[in-house]
């Protein structure tokens, strides 16, 4: 088996994670945060629902096991407007994870 990076995972085959927005292999850029007070997949789904309304945004997948928001956009993201769509949906955004 060989290791290749995920895409879509900001950590690398080392086992090190990065905290910044970087490219995808499609051309996107993947943001992680790290999201307080989801506790279930409908936690998930309302994020989900408000983040992926952000234009630009063409992937987000929140995770409440981890607290951690995984997100997919053709340019940089607004910090503030992902922490706008967050808090509409109920929860806090601590920052980038």
């Amino acid at each position: 088996m060989t290791s290749q990076t995920n895409p879509t995972s900001c950590c690398t085959p080392a086992g090190t994670c990065g905290t910044d927005a970087r490219a995808d292999v499609q051309g996107g850029i993947t943001t992680v945060y790290k999201v307080t007070g989801m506790t279930c997949g409908h936690c998930e789904g309302g994020i989900s629902q408000e983040v992926s309304a952000i234009p630009g945004v063409t992937s987000v997948k929140a995770v409440a096991a981890t607290g951690l928001l995984t997100i997919t956009s053709t340019g940089a993201l607004d910090d503030e407007a992902v922490r706008a769509a967050v808090d509409e949906a109920g929860y806090q955004l601590a920052g980038r994870a």
